[in-house]
């Protein structure tokens, strides 16, 4: 229940804090921490989690990434459908909470979109459908190769927090302008239910191709990273 709990609060600072920056902070008012800060700020929620909670729960604050390691030889299957719903949950109360702060403000419209995931003319960029696919695929492909390598054991011990928090912000600084950046449902799911229609619309896709991608990179680790006989 500890490690459950660790996932809960590590996802609602993901969520809070990714997300509490592109909404609140991105644009404010005249000089925001534009694309930069919001991609630093996803960055920092993990490697902050990673230290203070990489030692109760594995610090996975994502269902793919939860998948991946699973995939990867790294995570008991048993623990995947609890590690789910609280990094869900997580991600829902954070929303919730960033949303009675949002709309504190006069005239905050929840329909800008609330730093949810879109695709087509939801994407930031309008990029397509296929454009975002492969986008996130790609990406938590990539996102799951740097966890896994930097967690490995043959690795330098007492860094790994610093890589996967740096390849989270690089990630953001790629695909921000194709779907605002996903690699991760239950970031996903913790804003768009707020937002429903399109956003809710979208969901399924910030579901699958995390989850495709992270089985992709961890099957991509198990042949790069294995030692042979």
């Amino acid at each position: 229940m500890k490690a459950f709990g660790a996932e809960f609060f590590g996802t609602f600072w993901l969520v809070l804090g990714g997300c509490g920056s592109a909404v609140l902070a991105a644009t404010f008012p005249d000089v925001g921490i534009g694309l930069l800060g919001v991609a630093l700020a996803f960055g920092l929620t993990v490697l902050t989690m990673a230290f203070a909670i990489g030692h109760i729960s594995g610090c996975h604050l994502n269902p793919a990434v939860s998948i991946g390691l699973w995939a990867g030889g790294r995570f008991p299957a048993k623990g995947l459908v609890p590690y789910i719903i609280a990094q869900v949950l997580g991600g829902i109360v954070a929303g919730g909470v960033l949303y009675l702060i949002a709309t504190g403000k006069a005239g905050f419209d929840v329909a800008a979109g609330f730093a949810s995931n879109g695709y087509g003319e939801h994407s930031p960029g309008g990029y397509s459908l296929l454009a975002a696919l492969v986008t996130e695929v790609v990406m938590t492909m990539m996102f799951l190769i740097v966890i896994l390598g930097a967690t490995d054991k043959r690795a330098p011990q007492g860094l790994a927090p610093i890589a996967i928090g740096l390849c989270l912000t690089l990630i953001h600084l790629i695909s921000i302008p194709v779907t605002n950046t996903s690699v991760n449902p239950a970031r996903s799911t913790g804003v768009a239910l707020y937002v429903g229609g399109w956003a809710v619309a979208q969901l399924w896709l910030f579901w699958v191709a995390p989850i495709v991608g992270a089985i992709l990179g961890a099957t991509v680790y198990r042949w790069i990273g294995r030692t042979d006989p």
